[in-house]
């Protein structure tokens, strides 16, 4: 019979995101003076102000004020109409220092013996319904988002948009849980006022909705996916109208969409948010190595899905527990609990290992803030670093816990 499944994104103009992209750039700012920097970094963002407080421990220095007004300039918000503007809303920081009970317990002799800056469990996943080994629906959600930022961008077309915005994707799959149908989309688009009444606005931006941005979206899909859109459903601001959003319509905190920022529901999520947060913190660097080795252990052929799971107690390096589920779907003759035991022979899940591994000191965070931590091509890019009070150009290496850099370890451990 089959069943559906739904997942949402929301764009770099959402009122979560806004923040998630300013706790971010903080943290980046600080890996770029300082390598070594602890940071746990919290923004709230409201009508015409900006909060940011949290915990640091560091040598560098970060004007507060200069990088929230920044990420809120390249966002998009930079009208007065909208209530909430780079260059006239309040930025107040609270940041302070970190405190000695929790650096105690991270600082060790060696950074291979760092340990686990929190308690918790971190989930990694992986399935085929992609070419980047994500859930089609949360795949489809951020495209059509990214591609809605894109013609925003460019200004030629959709000229009403506003930063923000919300997506949602519905996918049929058969009973063997391959995709087979684009069942409904929901596009929530802010945007500027319209001379005309409501339902010849509403009119408008559905059709520019489904002539417009599906079409580009398509277009960058791969023809398998292009032929699951038959006959979908479509909403376009169901409310009928969206003028007033962002950070004005709702209060925005650090932390809200870490399902948007993983899998869209599918898997599992063990509760712990990415951004602000260095990656001594597991919450974020643990999630993204179970992201690693679930992408890895799919694209080698263990399993068609995989879901990983790594747990740690606060101050210790050896994680408490490693965790792999295959949903019956594996291809070689071992049991789940013997495949984890493989696995963890192959991957050290220590902190400062994962740290070194994935290049998890770089300020590379911010990309990373909107339209997902996970699914994303790597790449490299020249960063600008601040040393002995000079600035050093090197290049940095993004998204690297998304690299199929084990796929042949994997096969030869696994005999395929």
């Amino acid at each position: 019979m089959g069943y559906l499944f739904t997942s949402e994104s929301v764009s770099e103009g959402h009122p979560d995101k806004v923040a998630d992209q300013i706790s971010d750039a903080v943290l980046d700012e600080l890996l770029r003076q300082d390598a070594n920097s602890k940071v746990a970094c919290e923004t709230l963002v409201t009508t015409g102000l900006v909060v940011v407080s949290g915990e640091v421990r560091t040598s560098g220095y970060v004007p507060v004020q200069k990088v929230a007004r920044d990420t809120i300039k390249r966002i998009g918000y930079t009208e007065a109409d909208y209530m909430f503007d780079s260059g006239s809303c309040g930025v107040i920081s609270a940041l302070h220092e970190q405190s000695d009970d929790i650096n105690r317990g991270v600082d060790r002799d060696g950074e291979d013996n760092q340990g686990a800056g929190d308690q918790g469990m971190m989930f990694g996943y992986a399935c085929k319904d992609t070419e980047n080994y994500m859930p089609l629906p949360l795949y489809l959600s951020h495209v059509l988002l990214q591609e809605l930022a894109d013609i925003r961008r460019e200004g030629k077309e959709m000229t009403y948009l506003r930063p923000d915005s919300k997506s949602q994707v519905t996918i049929k799959y058969n009973d063997d849980n391959t995709p087979v149908d684009v069942d409904t989309i929901v596009v929530s688009t802010q945007h500027d006022p319209f001379d005309a009444d409501d339902d010849v606005m509403q009119k408008k931006i559905e059709d520019d909705v489904r002539n417009i941005l599906i079409p580009r979206v398509k277009a960058k899909l791969r023809e398998g996916i292009q032929k699951l859109f038959n006959g979908y459903k479509l909403h376009v601001n169901p409310t009928g109208r969206f003028v007033i959003g962002g950070p004005h319509g709702d209060t925005g905190l650090t932390g809200r969409k870490i399902i948007v920022d993983t899998y869209g529901g599918k898997g599992a999520h063990g509760g712990g948010a990415f951004s602000g947060k260095d990656c001594s913190k597991v919450d974020r660097s643990a999630a993204y190595a179970s992201r690693h080795i679930a992408k890895n252990m799919v694209a080698a052929g263990v399993a068609d899905e995989v879901l990983v799971q790594v747990a740690y107690a606060i101050g210790v390096a050896q994680p408490v527990g490693l965790y792999v589920n295959t949903y019956g779907s594996a291809n070689v003759k071992l049991t789940d609990g013997e495949i984890a035991e493989k696995i963890n022979e192959l991957f050290d899940l220590r902190p400062g290992k994962i740290i070194s591994r994935l290049g998890l000191k770089n300020p590379i965070f911010t990309p990373t803030a909107a339209y997902g931590h996970m699914g994303r091509d790597p790449y490299t890019d020249k960063v600008t670093f601040l040393e002995n009070g000079e600035e050093v150009e090197r290049e940095v290496e993004f998204f690297t816990w998304e690299k199929l850099d084990y796929v042949d370890k994997i096969k030869e451990a696994f005999g395929l």
